[in-house]
């Protein structure tokens, strides 16, 4: 059985001259350890494929086919069994990742919230893990970082700390909805190697939402 399958999955999206096809019939599988790339033009639906894995699109969307996440159907979840899925078992890193942070709470206050929701820690193993996930994710100076405010950081700096939130919980699928497109063409290259590097370590599934060609081959 593969980590991920979604088949026949068609959404409709209400709006006021009627229902609005975004996706039509799209299937896949990803397996464990596999990046599987999700390639279109802007406003093709990519983004509401992968929102609605998570289960985040509207109660207004019509969602048809199947969703299948270790062979339960995420379509059909309740929302007590969504926020167990979500940042747990499957995590996001989003296009933006200023929308991602909260701008009135210091960047480490964050992650360890995060830590807490999910991971059965005490006050000393929460930082400890704070701080491995900063170093793994190559931040410098973990510990300056999270006395830091979002606005006191550089958007690829901003980016790193949204990815070790959504590694915190060793997520066995990690979505990645065009993760670089805000970013200049150097930090892009820093982020792309070092989801490379991430890849190779954590051997969770990956779908990598862009439409960026170049950033697909590479």
């Amino acid at each position: 059985m593969s980590l991920l399958n979604i088949h026949g999955l068609t959404t409709r999206l209400a709006s006021e001259a009627g229902w609005v096809h975004a996706l039509d019939d799209i299937s896949l599988a990803i397996e464990k350890g596999q990046t599987f790339a999700l390639v279109g033009e802007s406003g093709c639906g990519k983004s509401t494929a992968a929102f609605a894995i998570m289960g985040y699109l509207p109660g207004t969307t019509r969602v048809d086919g199947s969703i299948l996440f270790e062979g339960r159907d995420i379509a059909h979840m309740g929302d007590s069994d969504l926020r167990d899925l979500r940042g747990n078992r499957i995590a996001m890193v989003y296009q933006d990742p200023a929308t991602s942070l909260n701008p009135s709470m210091r960047i480490g206050t964050q992650v360890q919230e995060v830590l807490r929701e999910h991971l059965d820690l005490d006050s000393k193993q929460v930082r400890e893990r704070m701080i491995e996930l900063f170093e793994s994710v190559r931040l410098a100076d973990p510990e300056a970082i999270g006395q830091r405010y979002p606005h006191q950081l550089s958007g690829g700096m901003q980016q790193r700390v949204v990815i070790a939130m959504a590694l915190a919980c060793d997520p066995l699928l990690l979505i990645m909805d065009e993760p670089t497109t805000g970013l200049d063409v150097t930090t892009e290259a820093t982020i792309l190697d070092l989801i490379v590097e991430l890849k190779d370590r954590v051997n969770a599934g990956i779908l990598f939402v862009s439409h960026n060609l170049g950033v697909i081959a590479r």
